[in-house]
């Protein structure tokens, strides 16, 4: 594996694991015949033990590769459990789902919240695939009150029973692995992944769009940039994002969906200027577009298209209750009156009003980031909403 000269290198004993895990996604490449960039990136994320999420390394924090909402002021996660107390009120069975758990920080902060607020829980499921990431979230919720510890339920899958909940996921859509498609004059072409041997490295192969789902989505993107530039017009689709919601519907008998992520709306995210596309690669808190860097060592994302999930959701048996920046959702969800608690102590007040900066401002977290809302059996005007709506770009 030939290495990115802008990138510093991993240790010897890392890149040995992706040596490893770089032989495991080529026994696939001989046995498929061809591998589309969304089943790359899935290996590359989640093949048990060696994949990016699947391995004991260091993801989040300042040994990590980079750095959530939840990690930067127990703020966040505390505006989002105020938000999802308004709802709880409403369920007889007040339950809450989380996708994406980290560390388990984010859970720990809504848990207390909501115990200070007096929200009975019925159960905290976590629904987490790691091992790995399981104990590391055993360990911070251990610290929660008497009784509140004990909510917490971890499943490899959504509960066998419909139920009444409110689901949590912070930036879980924009990890689900993408179709890459690349846009000609004369024709629209579907990114797969081949192995140079001589450069020992995976690489680029495009090949014409067979598959009628993706045609049917491809020509609807052409429709919507126009005809490409001479240098071409690349972008992703992230094709799980339906199915996902489906199964989040069937699940629910009543409550909410809040997903919180970076992203755009349709018209923003395929605009003619953005001709590369949106996908990202995250290491040592350094952010590039090379997917095939040290396949396991590091993150792979792509924006979300909030109006395919508005779309999607819909069809799933969704009500779009709400859509806003992070920004205008902390602020709605009662934001300034927790900076207000910390200002009778100045290094405290000072430490905050960095993190609530880090979290609202434009060029920071606060505009990149959206949160959508989804309901079902659960009509209600949501709180975290009432400063900026903006459904209506979707």
């Amino acid at each position: 594996m030939k290495p990115n000269r802008t990138l510093p290198e991993p240790p010897s004993e890392l890149q040995t694991r992706s040596q490893q895990l770089t032989e495991k996604i080529r026994q696939s490449l001989k046995r498929y015949g061809a591998l589309s960039f969304a089943h790359y990136m899935e290996l590359a994320l989640y093949m048990p033990q060696f994949g990016y999420y699947a391995s004991g390394l260091p993801k989040i924090g300042a040994q990590g590769d980079f750095i959530t909402a939840p990690e930067i002021s127990p703020i966040f996660s505390r505006c989002l459990a105020r938000q999802a107390e308004q709802i709880l009120k409403r369920l007889e069975t007040p339950n809450l789902i989380e996708f994406g758990a980290g560390k388990g920080t984010m859970a720990r902060d809504i848990l207390l919240e909501l115990h200070a607020l007096q929200q009975p829980v019925d159960q905290y499921y976590i629904i987490e695939l790691s091992a790995d990431l399981r104990q590391r979230q055993t360990e911070t919720l251990q610290s929660l009150p008497a009784g509140v510890f004990e909510k917490v339920v971890w499943l490899d899958r959504l509960p066998d029973k419909p139920l009444q909940a409110v689901v949590l996921a912070n930036e879980v859509l924009d990890a689900m692995p993408v179709e890459k498609l690349r846009f000609e004059r004369d024709q629209s072409l579907l990114g797969y992944v081949d192995y140079n041997e001589s450069r020992q490295r995976f690489e680029w192969q495009y090949q014409p769009i067979t598959d009628r789902q993706l045609q049917k989505a491809s020509n609807a993107i052409l429709k919507q940039i126009g005809e490409p530039s001479p240098q071409g017009y690349e972008t992703e689709i992230n094709l799980n994002i339906q199915p996902w919601l489906k199964s989040l519907s069937d699940c629910l008998t009543a409550g909410a969906v809040l997903l919180v992520d970076y992203g755009y709306t349709r018209r923003e995210y395929y605009q003619p200027a953005r001709r590369m596309g949106t996908l990202r690669c995250h290491y040592q808190h350094r952010a590039h577009s090379d997917p095939f860097f040290y396949p396991g060592l590091q993150d792979i994302t792509a924006h979300v298209d909030f109006t395919a999930v508005a779309e999607s959701a819909f069809h799933a048996g969704f009500k779009i209750a709400g859509f806003t920046t992070q920004a205008h959702f902390l602020m709605s969800s009662g934001l300034l009156e927790m900076s207000a608690d910390a200002e009778s102590h100045i290094t405290e007040s000072l430490k905050v009003a960095q993190q609530i900066k880090t979290l609202t401002l434009p060029d920071e977290m606060g505009e990149s980031f959206k949160v959508i809302a989804l309901t079902k059996g659960c009509d209600l005007s949501l709180m975290g909403f009432k400063l900026r709506d903006l459904r209506h770009q979707l």
